[in-house]
């Protein structure tokens, strides 16, 4: 009797061979020797299958570690949603290209739109501050990535009854942003050296600007609908990151104890923050508008009476390109243009 098989070859060689040396030998033992053998031979056969894909189904995802917990999520995600697009820039300046990403598209800065358009992303158009949920779930994405910041407890649940969902704590830079998404993705590398060409510019800019303005103070005054307020220093969030640590630059000493991002401000207390440069956002909002703010700004004859506005040191700032443009490539920009306006 053979004993070299293949597959269900097996059993042919098995009955041949015995079936003619027990027909010849008279014997009526063989039948009796397959009953046993087949279920067995079964067994095992199911056995392997079952193992083989095992193994496929746990080399198609792997656990991560996000601001959550542990979540599973697919290697190669054929329908990936991005949340928030200064992720999404994150992740294509790391080459990881997401299937999709929801905008706002009132208040994204133009290079952006470019870019997703480069790398075949498709745009999701949705309203400003609503959860979107019934949108995302008609998408359905197997894999959803956002911003710790602005996925709460309560809306990462929800989003994890549509696909896995990933909530990466990116901190309120870049240095922390890119190594955070590039550990989540396996792409530690790539977030290594796009950080370190960012910390070149930033030192680059860093010299020229101390050079040119010194201990020069540098405020940013955001218009507003309803009111206005300036830039702080303490509470790290897109623009007083860059501005005022990484670049040096100096806040006006009223506004040097400021425990909030942004702190309220009126036009009658206005004078009273010595700034030497101002730079005016008037912000954009979905459905809002900022213009009679501005106009009022403009208008006042205490807002005339500073210093830097008397000096013509007022730079217009756009909201989609400090704020919402704080990815690698918006950063840089952000960057260049206060170089550009900051330094004769």
């Amino acid at each position: 009797m053979r004993t070299i098989f293949y597959g269900t070859s097996f059993f042919y060689l098995l009955a041949s061979d015995s079936d003619n040396h027990y027909q010849r030998k008279g014997d009526k033992r063989m039948p009796r020797l397959l009953k046993h053998l087949v279920p067995l031979f079964v067994f095992t056969l199911l056995l392997s299958a079952c193992s083989g894909t095992s193994a496929k189904e746990e080399a198609k995802t792997k656990t991560v570690r996000d601001a959550y917990g542990e979540v599973t999520i697919p290697l190669k995600p054929q329908n990936m949603l991005v949340t928030n697009t200064s992720v999404a820039e994150s992740m294509l300046e790391l080459g990881i290209i997401p299937q999709k990403v929801l905008i706002v598209k009132e208040i994204e800065p133009e290079y952006r739109f470019k870019m997703f358009e480069k790398h075949k992303v498709e745009m999701i158009e949705v309203q400003q501050y609503e959860e979107n949920l019934e949108r995302i779930l008609a998408l359905a994405p197997d894999l959803i990535v956002g911003p710790q910041g602005s996925t709460d407890a309560k809306r990462y649940e929800a989003l994890t009854k549509i696909a896995p969902t990933v909530a990466i704590d990116i901190g309120s830079s870049l240095a922390a942003a890119l190594p955070a998404i590039g550990k989540m993705f396996g792409k530690e590398a790539e977030a290594e050296k796009s950080l370190a060409k960012f910390n070149e510019k930033i030192a680059e800019a860093k010299q020229k600007l101390q050079k040119a303005v010194g201990e020069q103070t540098v405020l940013v005054l955001r218009v507003e609908p309803k009111q206005y307020r300036a830039l702080g220093a303490k509470d790290l969030g897109p623009g007083n990151d860059i501005m005022y640590h990484m670049l040096g630059l100096k806040i006006p000493e009223k506004l040097a104890d400021a425990k909030d991002w942004f702190t309220p401000v009126s036009l009658e207390t206005l004078p009273e923050i010595k700034a030497d440069h101002i730079f005016v956002e008037k912000r954009v909002l979905q459905n809002y508008s900022s213009e009679q703010s501005m106009k009022d700004l403009e208008n006042s004859p205490l807002w005339k009476s500073m210093e830097a506005v008397k000096a013509g040191r007022v730079y217009p700032l756009e909201t989609k390109d400090y704020i919402q443009g704080e990815g690698p490539v918006g950063s840089a920009l952000f960057i260049d243009y206060l170089v550009e306006k900051l330094v004769p």
